[in-house]
């Protein structure tokens, strides 16, 4: 394997879906209101984007050197674990796109003030202490909320302030949407991983709940996800607009029958990416549904 292609399996692209998407629809909800701005937009996707490859780093290099990781896993390969990059190189990619993305930060911060210096502190060590530190996140079952919360209150929230200083209960609610069909993507993460998650100690909310409940967390996060749209739009808080994401439904109604009765192999990796992709389009049919909102 040559070493670009191990650092391409390190940095996970099918990931980055998931960072993209908040981004959109907080950029599309500054729009709708009048406030987009063009800048803190792109710098706010920037950041999105390296954070998300910093996790996807961090949790190779932490999960291999603890030994969680192991040749049993049914997920992608991981290069600390296979030995294809040593650790210390892990680590020091990671370091320098946390440190990038605060770089790039700096600008916000300039911008936004001590609200966007609280969230991209927080949002820094949430992504250090996902899966390293004294109590990793995701080995005592706060992998979800860690990701509902950042992949939508954070990164929604956080794009609309930087760009119109001010935040509305819409914003709030909208992001909530978006980062339900992102959490959907862990989910199934820890599903397949289940089995050697118990091996090792590693106690994903998968393994507290177990594979039954698990599959029917996934089928609830993607049904409230669109749920929520309707919720909205009948309190009349938004416009008919905002119900483009319905049409992709029957993809997410696909998706669940088939994780519903799915066992637990390596077909787990197809409807990840499904998943993710499923997420992207949501996000992207959200934002066109602001924009076009009168």
């Amino acid at each position: 394997m040559s070493n670009l292609h191990a650092w391409i399996l390190a940095i996970r692209p099918k990931t980055l879906p998931a960072a993209v998407g908040p981004v959109l629809v907080g950029s599309a909800l500054a729009f709708a209101d009048n406030q987009f701005a063009l800048i803190p937009a792109l710098a706010a996707l920037g950041i999105s984007l390296l954070l998300q490859v910093g996790v996807n780093l961090a949790n190779d290099y932490f999960d291999g050197i603890k030994g969680i990781d192991t040749k049993e896993r049914l997920g992608p390969i991981r290069v600390t674990q296979r030995g294809l990059i040593s650790p210390a190189r892990v680590k020091s990619a990671m370091m320098l796109t946390f440190s990038l993305a605060a770089c790039m930060g700096y600008y916000l911060m300039m911008r936004g003030g001590w609200p966007v210096i609280f969230i991209g502190t927080a949002s820094m060590l949430a992504a250090l202490g996902y899966s390293g530190g004294p109590f990793p996140l995701a080995s005592h079952g706060l992998g979800d909320l860690f990701v509902f919360i950042f992949f939508g209150w954070v990164a929604v929230c956080g794009t609309y302030y930087v760009q119109a200083l001010q935040l509305t209960w819409l914003v709030f609610l909208m992001a909530a949407a978006v980062g339900l069909p992102i959490t959907a993507i862990l989910v199934i993460n820890n599903l397949r991983d289940i089995r050697t998650d118990q091996k090792v100690g590693k106690n994903t909310l998968a393994v507290i709940l177990g594979e039954d409940l698990s599959k029917k967390e996934y089928a609830l996060l993607l049904a409230l996800s669109y749920g929520l749209l309707l919720i909205i739009w009948m309190i009349g808080w938004a416009s008919f607009w905002i119900l483009l994401p319905l049409l992709s439904l029957p993809w997410a109604v696909s998706l669940i029958r088939t994780v519903l009765r799915s066992d637990i192999d390596p077909g787990l990796n197809i409807m990840l990416a499904k998943t993710a992709r499923l997420s992207l389009i949501y996000s992207v049919l959200l934002s066109i549904g602001f924009i076009m909102s009168p």
